[in-house]
């Protein structure tokens, strides 16, 4: 067999290639058993890995390759797979998956050699003596660990494992998903309990992993495959009508040469392409029109190729001029892209026949993201040649801000359960967005993350001592949730007050793993204060220390005889603007001057009474204050200890039922002289969680 006919590349009808199939892959794989070719360079098995390789990266060392290929055919010499295929057609199709979608020699090095330390007798170090650290580390982090050693935790703890070393090289999920890949499409020789077991955790665990590395050529696929196997019934349906919509016209056709005449009059360079939808989208798409019938253009959509970014937003402008816009389907993931390095204008239009079709608006650079994501990158570790990155530092260009938190919250997962469960829940969501934090960092997190969520993503179990948060400038509580495009401030308690700690209904409100677990290692290792949390009960609403009233008249009249007294609402101390009403009994009533009740007062027709401060009072003063704060444990307590602490005696306390997470704590107080409360009020506003301290101002009855 030539080597240039070992693999016949398919492509669709838009031209576009397709990944290598099994019946091809399987010709390939006999291939490598025919020995070295007549040219004596390279076995034909891999003539043709070596021709698309070289495609991609013309300055490529082949003979790396070579070498790898040698040594697993040696090693997997007389493995059979279930299929009855040599074990080596294995490797040489993720090998060529891998390479079709522009992987670096390395990744394919790797492919090549990656299940002969779990199935032969190479070791890891024999591989990285003779190929390198970086395909040593590689295949290290594909290798599955042991059922006998691990039992039913083996493959939870394998993926733990993968994903550890994928945050370190993400080259080593690609590896995963091109393997992946392969045996779903050879998972027919199976038992069907064990395809619907594997096509199970493909579709919670693989696929969600794919769409975050941006690789859709894969995770269609993959889709496909997995819907096979678990809904055959529905990917029948869907299969049948894809076929019998190609039987007849693609209307789509007479909307794309519509598109193409409208750029050539423009003079925009651009490759216009019918881009099929494959048979899960079409079900999806069938899903959302319900029982309706889909229309002709229904079952592709347009893609739009040109050379560089600005071309994008004229290409979007001409379209929008010469059609008719549905303005609802227009999306902008140019100038916001995915977390998963995908790009694309998004929109649709209706030609003059009133057939609408999405249309897709990339460069060809984008579309090579979109199709690989992060294998097309190459290798995303290379040096950094930066002025200002320090010498062998390694720069990842995806910053996968999903990845991260993944990492950070497995390390607090406590057995392999929880750990997988968490997994799932955290693949299971179908979006991210994008959080701005006021200090100048971004956080992704889940669609209808909260604060709390943000919180854990950031600081990760220093978010135990957040009591409060700002959304856009405004205080918001904890559960908030978020939307893309938010800034968000978040409120932490200082060290020195750090007693604080989650409250158990914050799990309410955490929708990531990392959140609900570190919250509930807290509570597990503090559950005295989970009962510090609950409402405030009438026996909460007085203060422990009560002190004996101090007696009123701090002011006086001009009349030598009129008893005088503070007005409750407002609480007046030096040096306020005062006022005084005369009330029942001839006792006169001290207001603020701006006391509402004062004003209302004086609205009305009653007279004031001058009243002035006396000179040389020594102690007595009172004055009503109110706190408003963001609800969490022990706030009371760190309020009460503040105020003791500025020798000021409480005179009385309450607490409000939280609104929304918010409350209110008044406090009368004792002050030992006038000028000290200025300096409470501060020390008040200080206490975490509270963002505002001010004088009663109450509206309260006017006694006769």
């Amino acid at each position: 067999m030539s080597a240039d006919n070992a693999v016949e590349t398919t492509r669709a009808a838009d031209g576009r290639k397709r990944l290598p199939r099994a019946a091809d892959l399987r010709r390939l794989g006999r291939a490598a058993l025919l020995g070295p070719s007549g040219r004596g360079r390279f076995p034909d098995a891999i003539e043709h890995l070596a021709k698309v390789h070289r495609a991609r990266h013309p300055g490529a060392d082949i003979d790396t390759l070579r070498r790898a290929y040698v040594l697993a055919e040696s090693s997997h010499r007389g493995q059979m797979r279930k299929s009855g295929e040599p074990y080596i057609t294995h490797p040489l199709a993720v090998t060529l998956i891998l390479a079709e979608l522009g992987a670096e020699t390395t990744t394919l090095t790797a492919s090549l050699l990656h299940d002969t330390v779990e199935d032969t007798e190479v070791t890891l170090e024999q591989v990285g003596a003779e190929f390198g650290e970086e395909v040593r580390y590689l295949v290290d982090g594909v290798t599955k660990l042991e059922k006998v050693d691990y039992g039913a935790a083996a493959e939870p703890e394998t993926f733990r494992k993968m994903l550890v070393a994928t945050g370190n090289d993400v080259r080593v999920m690609s590896i995963k998903l091109a393997d992946r890949l392969h045996n779903m499409r050879t998972l027919g020789v199976m038992r069907p309990e064990k395809q619907a077991r594997i096509a199970k955790v493909t579709r919670d665990v693989l696929i969600p992993l794919a769409e975050r590395l941006g690789v859709q050529a894969l995770k269609t696929e993959l889709e496909d495959l997995v819907f096979a196997i678990l809904h055959p019934e529905e990917y029948d349906r869907s299969r049948e009508a894809i076929l019998e919509h190609a039987t007849g016209p693609d209307p789509l056709a007479a909307v794309a040469e519509d598109v193409r005449t409208v750029l050539r009059d423009a003079g925009i360079a651009a490759e216009v392409q019918i881009r099929p939808r494959h048979v899960v989208s079409v079900h999806r798409f069938r899903l959302k029109r319900g029982d309706a019938e889909l229309g002709g253009c229904d079952y592709g959509r347009l893609l739009v190729l040109v050379g560089e970014d600005a071309d994008c937003y004229a290409v979007l402008g001409e379209l929008h001029t010469c059609f008719t816009p549905v303005i609802a389907e227009f999306k902008d993931f140019i100038a916001a892209p995915k977390f998963n390095l995908y790009q694309s204008l998004h929109t649709a239009v209706a030609d003059r026949g009133g057939r609408i079709a999405e249309v897709l608006i990339r460069t060809r650079r984008m579309h090579l993201s979109a199709e690989a994501g992060v294998i097309a990158l190459g290798n995303p570790y290379a040096v950094a040649e930066t002025p200002d990155a320090e010498d062998g530092e390694r720069v990842d260009p995806t910053q996968p801000g999903w990845l991260s938190r993944l990492l950070e919250w497995q390390r607090g997962a406590p057995d392999p359960d929880t750990f997988w469960s968490a997994l799932r829940d955290e693949l299971a969501q179908d979006r991210e967005i994008t959080v701005f934090s006021a200090d100048g960092g971004v956080v992704g997190l889940p669609d209808g993350g909260s604060c709390v969520d943000a919180a854990y993503s950031l600081h990760g179990e220093g978010a135990h001592a957040c009591v409060g948060a700002r959304v856009n400038g405004r205080l918001a509580p904890l559960g908030t949730a978020l939307r893309d495009g938010d800034t968000l401030q978040l409120l932490m308690a200082g060290s020195e007050t750090d007693t604080s700690g989650p409250s158990p209904e914050w799990l309410e409100h955490a929708r990531t793993p990392g959140a609900r677990i570190a919250i509930t290692r807290w509570l597990d290792a503090h559950p005295a204060s989970a009962a510090e949390d609950e409402p405030a009960t009438p026996a909460l609403r007085t203060a422990a220390a009560v002190l004996a009233p101090a007696a009123d008249p701090v002011a006086e009249t001009d009349p030598p005889g009129a008893a005088v007294r503070l007005a409750r609402c407002c609480t007046p101390v030096p040096p306020d603007d005062i006022t005084g009403f005369v009330i029942r009994g001839g006792t006169v009533a001290v207001h603020r001057t701006e006391c509402p009740t004062a004003a209302r007062m004086t609205g009305s027709g009653r007279a004031s009474v001058p009243v002035r401060w006396r000179t040389g009072s020594g102690s007595g003063y009172r004055a009503t204050l109110l706190a408003e704060a963001l609800g969490r444990p022990r706030l009371l307590a760190d309020l009460t200890e503040v105020i003791a602490a500025q020798g000021v005696g409480i005179l009385s306390a309450a607490v409000e039922p939280p609104q929304e997470h918010r409350v209110r704590h008044t406090y009368t107080v004792e002050l030992p002289a006038a000028d000290a409360l200025p300096a409470l009020m501060r020390a008040m506003g200080a206490v975490p969680g509270v963002y505002d301290v001010y004088r009663a101002q109450r509206v309260a009855a006017v006694q006769a």
